[in-house]
């Protein structure tokens, strides 16, 4: 925040060069295995008070985060309020943090270094989740499309109030690279229409950075660490949610119908190239595990317990397969950065993708959900041509300073969009009542 209160727009990295002499040398000890060039922040924190290291106090400032409270109220599969219990992307991200953390330290990654970037992950999903990203990629397409990723890294780079140059310029957390490097799944910018990519045009400057030194699109090990731990949670625990709220019922996987509906959806979603007697032979390998439930679930504690029993051995199964041929491949040492990549066995793959599958096909594409995600992506679309028309006016205080600097149409229209991103699923509907 600039001085007098007023917040200056946030700034590129080109600009953070010129404004302040300070971004190029690292003042933090890098830990074990890792670089000064890794600890580098765009604004530097000398005289910080020690004590933890610098990807521990990166850790820090996500968890600390105003974006990852917000996650709290936006939806992950079923909807927030729909079952006392089920996860919501906040929940998805301790999880996933969890999960990364014991991953990547059994490999050699700093395990504050995997957590931060694994907490991080889905800072960038706007309301109603998957399907709210498709409805603002669509009203996006003028400025350069959405993407949940893609605005995880403006978050972190820019809209995150935190850190500020010396002119009042925002530079978001002020991560260290390593650690930005570790949040960005796709690490490259927007190629078409409806692709994963993860930078937008207008943060090449923020990317570049991150990515010095780094030749093509591999990601860091930290990153594929991050991105598998948010698979198995994602497929394991939203099996588990689809269960206890009664959508799904894994005895039918008996059925042969049933297999090939969930087999189409691993196609269509996960694994174009995936065939059918692949995919049976994984689902046979699930259904063979002793931990597999026998019974339908009934609610009781016998039946939690089984059903818990079978999310814990699935993490467990995945992850020790992973770190057995990760070290088979690279050795037993540190494994960091771009020094290795995270083997995944393709039964492992194969496992995984069948439980996204499963998840899918039972919830998010359930035909008795489509008119409730039709209303969803009716209200964004209706919401944001309403803020847009009444802006700045209509946008919170944070996103003026934004909208001033905007030079064009699409410029203002990413304004919109990250305003409307920044909201839970509740409040983008009370805002629908008031904008559009």
């Amino acid at each position: 925040m600039a001085a007098g209160g007023r917040e200056k727009h946030p700034v590129s990295l080109a600009e953070t060069r010129a404004g302040v002499a300070c971004a190029s040398m690292a003042t933090e000890t890098a830990p074990s295995g890792y670089s000064s060039a890794d600890v580098t922040r765009v604004v530097d924190e000398e005289g910080k008070r020690s004590g933890r290291s610098a990807f521990g106090r990166d850790r820090a400032r996500v968890l600390h985060a105003a974006s990852l409270r917000r996650l709290a109220a936006t939806t992950q599969v079923v909807g927030p309020g729909s079952h006392d219990f089920v996860r919501n992307r906040l929940t998805h991200s301790l999880e996933v943090g969890q999960i990364a953390r014991e991953l990547g330290q059994a490999i050699g990654c700093h395990p504050d270094l995997v957590e931060t970037a694994a907490l991080a992950h889905d800072l960038g999903h706007p309301p109603f989740g998957h399907n709210g990203e498709r409805a603002l990629d669509e009203l996006a397409e003028p400025c350069g499309g959405f993407e949940g990723n893609a605005q995880t890294l403006r978050i972190l780079t820019r809209l995150e109030a935190k850190t500020a140059t010396a002119d009042g310029r925002s530079v978001g957390l002020n991560l260290t690279r390593a650690a930005l490097d570790a949040t960005i799944k796709y690490p490259w910018p927007r190629a078409g229409v409806g692709g994963k990519f993860g930078v937008y045009a207008d943060d090449t400057d923020a990317f570049t950075w991150i990515r010095d030194g780094v030749a093509g699109t591999r990601r860091c090990v930290e990153a594929q660490v991050m991105d598998l731990a948010d698979d198995v949670a994602y497929c394991v625990h939203d099996v588990e949610d689809g269960v206890v709220a009664g959508r799904i019922n894994l005895r039918l996987l008996a059925d042969p119908a049933e297999r090939t509906a969930v087999f189409d959806v691993v196609r269509d979603w996960y694994q174009p190239d995936s065939d059918d007697a692949a995919l049976d032979a994984a689902l046979e390998r699930l259904r063979a595990l002793r931990i597999w439930p026998e019974e339908d679930f009934d609610g009781t504690r016998a039946s939690l317990a089984s059903l818990k029993r079978l999310t814990s051995g699935l993490i467990g199964r995945f992850c020790e397969l992973t770190q057995a041929a990760t070290h088979d491949r690279f050795g037993g040492g540190p494994l960091v950065r771009h020094a290795a990549d995270l083997v995944v066995p393709e039964p492992v793959r194969d496992e995984i993708a069948v439980l996204k599958g499963v998840a899918a096909h039972y919830v998010m594409r359930a035909h008795d959900r489509q008119p409730a995600m039709e209303v969803q992506r009716a209200l964004l679309t209706e919401l944001t041509t309403g803020l847009l028309r009444d802006a700045p006016g209509s946008l919170s205080p944070v996103f003026h300073g934004d909208w001033a600097a905007a030079r064009d149409d699409a410029q203002r229209l990413r304004v919109v969009v990250d305003q409307v991103a920044s909201l839970t699923d509740v409040s983008a509907g009370a805002w629908h009542e008031r904008w559009a």
